[in-house]
């Protein structure tokens, strides 16, 4: 899953709203013949010739622009690869093409707006020797339709029921990001990572926001503790300037707005700390779970080695575990406790809030070693069920794993979505022969990969099986730093492996250590928090403050 209110909008969290086209609207007329798109772009939007991956989407309305709304939930989308497209060439998207939620011929008759997209790829020699197409950039959060340097076409409107062609011209160019501002309390950081620019053949950058507390300016000699609250954008998404949902807590999450954050951290109770957030961005998702990956490169080196170390000393961080904090949600809560377990010794605990799954029996709803297929639950002689992947609180299945995976190969192949199911394969999986990852299942028949399957739990990503697996080794380091939270209805059924990591240190010895776990109930979801932004700084500030080894300085307490 993505980061908690992530606002990009193909994102699994945080999807902006859109029209959904349901399945059962899909009918119409199959005598009719379907669309028949082709697509070009000028020399001005792009000179050269492009290989990347093109998407057709069409929506119901004209605003918010089409490509803005693209997710599981939003218009129809339709993808081809591009194989060195020249300007003023035609990509054709028709029938053929792979299409979400149906094909282009189910499309109910009637006026439609179209738009088109281009993601354009890059070819990188790794260090490892594969030689791949993938889109780059240089490390900060971006989505293939917000992206610098892709292409979109104007919004238009057309007709479907009668065949024909549709001629879409592409001609405008995603401008970069802006560079972040630096504040009086929000720093701004890149990094280039020298491990990551060595895999990847090309500098590889890694952006850090850091939040510094009350009297740092005035304390020049004082050393601080760190919260790596492992999300995106400013931590605790602090801001100086109040919101019309400030003054409450969000009933659904239980935190506070930025603001009111704010006011709270500039008082006096609160513990001083600097409180820091990564990007790091990678050619097949927005994070790249800050472990050694075989297809995203030694990120976990990266980050531990050389991130942290320039972070401490650029910031006056206090360099030793009892100092640093991990905290995250939902993908940076499989982040938080992946971290916390490979390096017990550098951390002195970890909050860990509604992880992505951490016991690969429980792959949301998948048991990705004993089933067969990541689509259907068989059960009695003849009948079998399709698998959810999204629910609400109160259980009404919103996406399956079907849907899901077949919107991912929509957007790319080869891994290439950028989407969910597919930065879990590139983050835990194999390389295949091609050079790309290589899949847990196939994205159009659910078929798993059981050797697939293996290698990540070999490799140490099914987090349980690794904790209990090197337990004698690692338990003894863990005992008083490990801190779980879920709602008890997980938009993402992600409490499940949470309830299984709480049985496995159940019966855990040489240390027995059940840790703490709290589950929201009832009805709590996937944004559920136990305590505010503000609470639970104060909870880790004491917690430092517990562990403080005798004769450590303290004077960032004051």
């Amino acid at each position: 899953m993505r980061n908690r209110f992530s606002l990009l909008a193909p994102l699994v969290l945080g999807v902006a709203p859109a029209t959904v086209i349901p399945r059962s609207e899909a009918t119409r007329d199959l005598h009719l013949a379907p669309p028949r798109f082709e697509v070009s772009f000028t020399t001005a939007a792009h000179a050269a010739p492009i290989t990347g991956r093109l998407i057709v989407v069409i929506s119901k309305n004209p605003q918010p622009e089409p490509r803005m709304l693209v997710s599981p939930q939003g218009p129809a989308v339709f993808g081809v690869d591009l194989d060195q497209l020249r300007p003023g060439q035609s990509a054709i998207v028709d029938n053929g093409a792979v299409g979400y939620p149906m094909s282009l011929a189910e499309l109910p008759a009637g006026d439609y707006y179209v738009q088109a997209v281009i993601d354009v790829y890059t070819q990188v020699h790794r260090g490892d020797g594969h030689t791949i197409w993938v889109h780059m950039n240089d490390g900060h959060i971006e989505t293939f339709q917000i992206a610098g340097g892709n292409l979109y076409s104007d919004v238009q409107r057309i007709h479907i029921g009668d065949g024909g062609t549709v001629k879409v011209d592409v001609t405008h160019v995603i401008a970069a990001q802006p560079s972040d501002e630096d504040t009086e309390w929000v720093k701004h950081v890149r990094i280039q990572s020298q491990k990551l620019t060595q895999f990847w053949g090309r500098p590889i950058y890694i952006y850090a926001t850091a939040l510094l507390p009350k009297g740092y300016a005035e304390h020049p000699a004082t050393s601080y503790p760190s919260i790596y609250t492992l999300g995106h954008g400013t931590p605790f998404q602090f801001t100086t300037t109040a919101g019309r949902t400030c003054g409450t807590i969000n009933p659904v999450t239980g935190t506070e707005c930025g603001y009111d954050f704010y006011k709270e951290w500039i008082t006096d109770s609160m513990p001083r700390v600097i409180a820091i957030s990564l990007e790091q961005q990678t050619p097949y998702f927005p994070d790249s779970y800050s472990v050694n990956s075989a297809n995203n490169g030694p990120y976990g080196d990266a980050i531990v080695d050389e991130v942290m170390p320039a972070l401490e000393q650029k910031f006056r961080i206090i360099r030793k575990p009892y100092g640093r904090i991990l905290e995250g949600a939902s993908t940076s809560g499989w982040q938080t406790l992946a971290m916390m377990l490979q390096h017990p010794d550098f951390f002195g605990g970890a909050w860990v809030l509604q992880p992505d799954p951490i016991d690969f029996r429980h792959y949301q709803q998948t048991n990705i070693y004993a089933d067969s297929n990541a689509f259907t639950i068989p059960f009695g002689q003849f009948m079998s069920a399709e698998r959810p992947f999204r629910r609400t609180t109160q259980g009404q299945v919103l996406w399956t794993t079907r849907q899901l995976s077949r919107f991912e190969a929509v957007l790319g192949t080869h891994g290439r979505s950028s989407y969910q199911l597919e930065a879990w394969e590139a983050v835990y999986g194999p390389i295949g022969d091609d050079g790309y990852p290589r899949p847990l299942w196939d994205k159009l028949t659910g078929k798993i990969d059981h050797d697939v399957a293996n290698y990540m739990r070999d490799h140490g990503f099914d987090l349980r099986e690794y904790a209990q697996r090197n337990w004698s080794t690692i338990g003894p380091k863990l005992v008083g730093k490990l801190h779980f939270f879920a709602g008890d209805m997980d938009d993402f059924y992600l409490n499940l492996a949470v309830y299984d990591f709480q049985e496995m240190l159940k019966s855990s010895a040489n240390p027995h250590y059940e840790a703490e776990f709290t589950f929201g109930r009832p009805m709590k979801g996937h944004s559920w928090h136990a305590w505010t932004w503000a609470g639970f700084v104060r909870r880790a500030g004491a917690h430092v403050r517990t562990n403080v080894p005798a004769g450590e300085p303290a004077d960032w307490i004051y």
